[in-house]
């Protein structure tokens, strides 16, 4: 069985916090990127001719659900999370019965089954930069605005209210627009050390004004974040059939490139290189995809494409419970010539359970804590 330990209590906060579509983008981003993880492994038991007894988005107590042939398709209580149970057989129970023979298949194809979700995930990332390199293709022209790129934390920009995503329309008397950060804003801001300054911004579509006093560092102003320049397309053409292969290609080296990343972010977790502070839980990722869905449809594509790989490198990790902890000690049994004894599976299955389940409620603790700060 695939289980995503994902904690549910997070969807009634969400609810109370990200009414209407900043609620339902989240909810959508996640309930799809699972449902088409489990759509992997589900394809392969099918093709490998193995019945499926249940098919579940969520998981823990049956809500509803209908009989697709033997398979029950079904929503469970617990929304964030899902799995697919082969007939007869549970592969996180060592010595459960196995009446349609999974593990007399043989090792490649029972590894086919359990990577079927990582790359249905690496798929959807494909499928996604496609689409969305093949709208840039289509972009004759577009309007620069500034935004900001990030906040520092406790910096005076963070207690003036600034938050990443705004647009900065004008700093005091200068106007962003056809601005030189680095000629006429940066100085400006360093000449007005512990003076009350106006950022004019726009956040989801609402202008107001923001009362911020740069910090005194040996005598220059200092606001605390980083500003970035977004391209909004204002004007398009139409598709051309060699737009095709480029988009294609952008699509492949955007997902590898992107893959390698989060990869190098995994490992440095693993091996403690990392700061435990930047982990994000459900509440996190649903708070991005509340921002992305209210910004528009790329940018919640684009979200969902990342996060569709995190997805697929997060399973692929060599912890049991997770795909990669399968993969990883079918490829142990193979190497060493016979299986592991089923007390030793028991105690590898245990320790990995403990690991994941300690590391949600991590970082459902630091997804409350930074909702209180």
């Amino acid at each position: 069985m695939k289980r995503l330990l994902l904690l549910a209590p997070s969807i009634f906060i969400l609810g109370f916090a990200f009414p209407g579509a900043g609620f339902w983008g989240p909810v959508i981003m996640l309930g799809g990127l699972i449902f088409l993880h489990e759509l992997g492994h589900f394809l392969v038991a099918k093709w490998m001719k193995l019945p499926v007894e249940v098919f579940s988005l969520g998981f823990g107590p049956r809500l509803l659900g209908f009989k697709w042939h033997e398979t029950d398709v079904r929503l469970s209580a617990l929304p964030l999370g899902g799995y697919v149970k082969l007939m007869g057989f549970n592969e996180e129970e060592p010595g459960a019965e196995d009446p349609h023979g999974f593990l007399s298949q043989p090792t490649w194809k029972r590894m086919l089954f359990y990577s079927g979700g990582i790359l249905f995930n690496l798929a959807t990332a494909v499928v996604l930069l496609f689409c969305l390199s093949m709208d840039r293709a289509r972009v004759t022209q577009v309007q620069e605005r500034w935004v900001v790129a990030q906040v520092v934390a406790h910096s005076r920009a963070e207690l003036g209210g600034l938050k990443e995503g705004d647009q900065i329309l004008a700093i005091g008397e200068k106007l962003l627009k056809g601005a030189d950060w680095e000629k006429d804003i940066i100085p400006y801001l360093q000449a007005r050390p512990e003076i009350h300054t106006p950022f004019q911004i726009q956040r989801e579509g609402a202008a107001m004004t923001l009362d911020l006093v740069p910090a005194n560092e040996d005598g220059k102003g200092k606001v605390g974040f980083l500003p970035g320049i977004d391209e909004i397309p204002i004007a398009w053409r139409p598709l051309h059939v060699g737009d095709a292969g480029p988009a294609i290609l952008r699509a492949f080296q955007g997902t590898a490139f992107a893959t390698i990343r989060i990869t190098g972010d995994y490992v440095k977790l693993l091996t403690f290189r990392a700061n435990i502070k930047e982990l994000g839980g459900p509440i996190a990722i649903a708070r991005i995809g509340s921002q992305a869905a209210k910004s528009g449809w790329r940018n919640f594509l684009n979200l969902c494409a990342l996060l569709s790989i995190n997805l697929a490198v997060l399973n692929a990790l060599p912890i049991p419970f997770l795909d990669g902890g399968h993969m990883a000690m079918l490829g142990f049994e193979r190497i060493r010539g016979r299986d592991l004894s089923i007390a030793v599976k028991e105690r590898i299955l245990t320790g990995g359970f403990v690991l994941l389940a300690s590391l949600m409620v991590l970082v459902f603790v630091l997804d409350i804590w930074r909702l209180k700060h």
